[in-house]
């Protein structure tokens, strides 16, 4: 590690110990305005726009990336906005850097939360099997649903242990002996490694923000060391709802997880099909 680089972690560590909002290492995030004007931006976003977090700010994201990467991006957000959803592209060249990106961007408090993660480049093979393993629980209902979509929710995602709640009731399956379960309501909906370091944001006053709405926000420290004391080095969480309940996949890993949007994306896909299986069980046995 350089001396800059070290200088930056030493800052971010120190503003990370407050409450304030910040990102996991190796993940890169934008707070931009509806014209996209950036307005926050990640202390590590040199490494991928070349330019410091400072230089960024109250400027059009259009000056530092590429035309026709910023073209596709805000044409895939207008298919988005007004929705809750989150949109994603893969295998993104932002700068004359070669290395590609994946990106996840969503609309959250009025401003677009985009994030970007170094391109996994396995488009589509994730998508792929989520069909066949949603197939296989025509012939379950009752709790056997419930124990075979935490099974194939597993070998979708090759965590180590999957847990499904859905309002009272609750299936675990898992690979070898885990600690006991943690409440997963306040956490990010990914987690790569809990023994990574936090990366501050700048501005680093978390007033009139929407960066908590991120995928990769860093867990708070008494999270993370509650994953730690668990055995938890990483973990992924599809929230969804089967009518009127709210349900939640949370995957588990003793190993840490480099985050992958396509493979959170497929979770849900996988996740939302399943839903679709509980309310056919539910109004057969009502």
């Amino acid at each position: 590690m350089d001396t800059v680089d070290t200088i930056e972690s030493d800052m971010a560590a120190k503003q990370c110990a407050a409450p304030a909002v910040c990102i996991q290492q190796g993940s890169y995030l934008l707070e931009l305005s509806l014209d996209w004007i950036v307005l926050r931006a990640s202390e590590n976003i040199h490494h991928l726009l070349g330019e410091s977090h400072v230089t960024l700010i109250d400027e059009p994201l259009g000056k530092f990336v590429h035309s026709q990467a910023l073209h596709d991006l805000r044409n895939l957000f207008s298919k988005l906005s007004g929705t809750t959803g989150i949109g994603r592209a893969y295998g993104v060249r932002l700068t004359d850097d070669p290395d590609l990106v994946d990106v996840a961007f969503q609309l959250a408090g009025g401003r677009v939360i985009l994030e970007a993660v170094p391109s996994t480049g396995s488009f589509g093979e994730c998508f792929g099997s989520v069909g066949g393993l949603v197939a296989g629980l025509a012939s379950s209902g009752g709790q056997a649903l419930l124990d075979g979509g935490a099974r194939r929710m597993r070998a979708l995602t090759g965590y180590d242990r999957v847990t499904l709640s859905c309002g009272d009731r609750r299936a675990e399956s898992s690979r070898g002996a885990f600690g006991g379960p943690v409440d997963p309501a306040d956490l990010p909906i990914i987690v790569a490694d809990t023994g990574g370091q936090a990366v501050g944001l700048f501005p680093r006053e978390d007033e009139d923000t929407a960066a908590h709405a991120a995928l990769l926000r860093a867990p708070e420290e008494g999270d993370r060391q509650e994953l730690g004391a668990q055995g938890i080095r990483s973990m992924l969480r599809i929230p969804f709802k089967a009518g009127a309940l709210a349900c939640e996949f949370c995957c588990e890993s003793r190993s840490p997880r480099g985050p992958s949007f396509e493979l959170h994306a497929a979770a849900e896909l996988f996740a939302q099909m399943f839903a679709l299986r509980l309310a056919i069980d539910e109004a057969a046995n009502p």
